[in-house]
């Protein structure tokens, strides 16, 4: 059996342990494997680049970051678009599985990849996906891998920014990754004892941020830690029309300097950015890697394809592809995790 391995989209800890799971899953089902890793993800595919890789290649990677076959992004809305010589992405990557006589792909990435790998399996590709990304926003699954390492490192930042703010008596504001969900930003703001957390899914009043902050200062606790992630938006910028909402960037810098001109104190705003990506998985993250990549390897050799693994509760299971593909996973306003958030004293600028 002849199978491609490409990691796609943007990159997280967890991969090469993925990429592990399935490797030693297929090779002990099948000695006579042939697994080729497909680089810098559909770029690979469309470029027809790969490489033939053994078991060896896949010992001692288990806690590495990133990912040993590169990754890119590739647009879904390209991947039908007609180039100079009349034909498409799509059709270059089906070209090149038939050419290459591949029996099956497994694709590891977040939504757009899912997108264009339900694409691949409507046209005849023998596909198995794995969910990962940081934002843990991937429809079907209950957690993402990437995630819980991405939201270590942000608790991380939140942890060490509360020394220097209690020291200065200084409103800190920790922009994390999510533009689209605040999974990391709610749940490393609840781990590190945020004051204040602001995501996308719930746009906020900056009146109630600054009651907030004046309620802390009128309990004698003169410094606050906000947490904002990257999409998020107040009210009124949640009410512009999208094109005007795209350009909005920088929300953390742009909060903190409404605050500094309206509070009687220093704020200051950090953005930790990639750093969030790097590094190397948490063991709940390598463990999760390592089902997710055993299940994707037993999907492949019983046939199962068009398929993403998933986990649900303690199980790990496959959904189709079509149930999950082009669906995002957001954080509900009524949802328990919120409601704690909410009893735990947090601020959620509403």
């Amino acid at each position: 059996m002849k199978v491609g391995l490409l990691t796609s989209g943007g990159d997280c800890q967890g991969l090469n342990a993925v990429l592990r799971g399935v490797a030693k899953t297929l090779f002990g089902y099948m000695p006579n494997l042939e697994l080729y890793g497909i680089l810098d993800g559909y770029r690979g595919l469309i470029e027809n680049e790969w490489r033939k890789m053994g078991p060896g290649e896949f010992s001692g990677i288990l806690r590495q970051g990133g990912t040993i076959l590169g990754t890119s992004r590739q647009p879904f809305k390209e991947m039908q678009t007609l180039n100079e010589n009349n034909t498409n992405k799509l059709d270059m990557m089906l070209s090149n599985y038939k050419k290459n006589g591949f029996d099956a792909l497994v694709i590891i990435g977040g939504n757009g990849t899912h997108k264009t790998a339900h694409l691949l399996s409507q046209n005849g590709a023998n596909v198995v996906t794995i969910p990962k990304t940081i934002d843990n926003d991937v429809y079907g699954t209950d957690l993402t891998f990437g995630f819980d390492s991405a939201v270590e490192k942000a608790t991380y930042v939140i942890d060490a920014i509360h020394t220097t703010a209690a020291s200065h008596g200084r409103v800190f504001v920790v922009e994390l990754m999510g533009h689209k969900v605040g999974w990391i930003t709610l749940c490393a703001g609840i781990a590190g004892g945020a004051d204040v957390i602001l995501i996308p899914e719930i746009p906020y009043n900056l009146e109630h941020v600054m009651d907030a902050i004046e309620e802390r200062n009128k309990q004698g606790k003169k410094f606050s830690i906000i947490a904002i992630a990257e999409g998020a938006l107040t009210k009124e910028e949640a009410e512009l029309p999208k094109k005007e909402r795209n350009m909005l960037i920088e929300p953390g810098n742009r909060l903190a300097k409404i605050l500094s001109q309206r509070l009687n104190q220093d704020v200051r705003a950090i953005v930790p950015g990639h750093l969030q990506r790097g590094g190397d998985p948490t063991s709940t993250d390598r463990l999760l890697c390592s089902r997710f990549g055993a299940m994707a390897g037993e999907l492949v050799k019983k046939g199962q394809f068009g398929n993403m693994v998933a986990l649900r509760g303690n199980e790990i299971i496959a959904v189709p592809l079509s149930e999950v593909a082009g669906k995002l996973k957001v954080i509900s306003p009524d949802s328990q995790l919120i409601k704690h958030a909410q009893l735990l004293g947090i601020s959620l600028g509403i």
